[in-house]
């Protein structure tokens, strides 16, 4: 065996250590990986069931403005109606009203005067 062959095989010792060596790393970051793919794959069963939940709560939500929707809607109605109808009332029974009761007083009025002697005048 010659110094060349020597060199060869320290050369090809050391080279087997720094690959048993750069192995260590890679085994370990593979370990990483697989700890961070079951991580994930957890995350995600545990969020399908959370999303499908916030779905079905967006659409009964969803259905009950629809809901009150309606119901404002139909206040407003109501409220325009009864809007409507006080102004007829006043338009047709206020003015009316009004001015028999102004009569009525002036009548009133006129038999209480009738019988009350009338206050005598102050000279100046």
């Amino acid at each position: 065996m010659s110094g060349a062959d020597i060199a060869g095989l320290i050369a090809a010792g050391v080279f087997a250590v720094l690959v048993a060596l750069l192995a260590v790393p890679i085994v370990k970051l593979g370990h990483v990986f697989d700890e961070m793919r079951s991580t994930i794959k957890q995350i995600s069963d545990g969020a399908t069931p959370l999303i499908d939940e916030v779905t079905t709560t967006v659409s009964t939500t969803n259905a009950q403005l629809t809901k009150v929707d309606d119901i404002s809607t139909n206040i407003s109605d109501a409220t325009a109606n009864i809007s409507a109808l006080s102004s007829l009332f006043a338009a047709t029974l206020g003015r009316p009203l009004i001015k028999v009761a102004a009569f009525s007083y002036g009548v009133r009025e006129a038999f209480a005067g009738r019988g009350a002697k009338p206050a005598p005048r102050r000279g100046r």
